[in-house]
């Protein structure tokens, strides 16, 4: 399957989150003055990595922010404050350093009950990218983890729904604590228009392996079979060595 993706192995996460925040950093700089850009944001380790390494890219070369609007792939049914929230790690890391408007972040509300809360996530993202009540909302680009069992954003191993669904986002009970979740669908995140997935961690490249052969079942094989390309950054070997 790797001719779905492109592979860019790192020596480490540090140097992993730093490449991919200096590539985010190019495509904006070289975007049209003023086009709006979508980005789904993961939770997981590396991500604090890359929040960090993004905020001193903007330092040393500042940029426009204006248009950029931050979703989420996936958060976790907890208070926006607490330390399990996907939202509170890029708050903290990313969203309060570079001062971004509040009208450009639009986390998932998981204060409201579950019907609501699905509601108002796809209604704001489907606002944001202009898309048709019967397409899925295209975003400019995604970050997702991979879990030591080949799960990407909260969609499982055994979670049979997720490639049938259309649903922009869905309620799921992950098999991960905490269990109550909410993710992107698989169709909107092949629709994207970029998804990188950044893999770093002890006990991941087997799940990376499996998923890259042709008949992997992982939801990240999943993920790459749906799509024409995705970019995969890693920390370890990916040859087989």
């Amino acid at each position: 399957m790797k001719q779905r993706c492109t592979l860019h192995p790192f020596d480490d996460a540090t140097t992993l989150a730093t490449a991919a925040a200096t590539r985010w950093h190019a495509l904006l700089a070289a975007r049209p003055a003023q086009q709006p850009f979508t980005v789904a944001l993961s939770g997981g380790r590396i991500p604090k990595l890359l929040y960090e390494a993004f905020v001193t890219a903007i330092t040393a070369h500042p940029l426009s922010l204006e248009g950029l609007h931050f979703f989420w792939g996936d958060e976790r049914c907890v208070p926006p404050d607490d330390a399990e929230s996907n939202f509170a790690l890029a708050h903290l890391g990313l969203l309060q350093p570079l001062r971004v408007p509040s009208e450009q972040i639009h986390r998932i509300q998981t204060e409201l009950d579950e019907t609501q809360m699905l509601a108002e996530a796809e209604t704001a993202l489907r606002l944001v990218t202009h898309s048709l009540p019967s397409a899925p909302p295209v975003l400019d680009l995604i970050f997702l983890g991979m879990g030591e069992d080949g799960h990407v954003a909260s969609i499982f191993p055994g979670d049979s729904e997720a490639f049938s669904s259309n649903a922009v986002y869905r309620a799921v009970t992950g098999s991960k604590p905490p269990p109550r979740r909410v993710t992107l669908g698989l169709s909107t995140i092949a629709a994207a228009r970029q998804v990188w997935v950044l893999i770093s961690g002890a006990g991941k490249q087997t799940a990376l392996h499996t998923s890259l052969a042709d008949n992997g079942r992982t939801p990240l094989s999943h993920v790459l079979r749906s799509r024409t390309h995705t970019e995969i950054f890693t920390d370890f070997p990916t040859d087989g060595s």
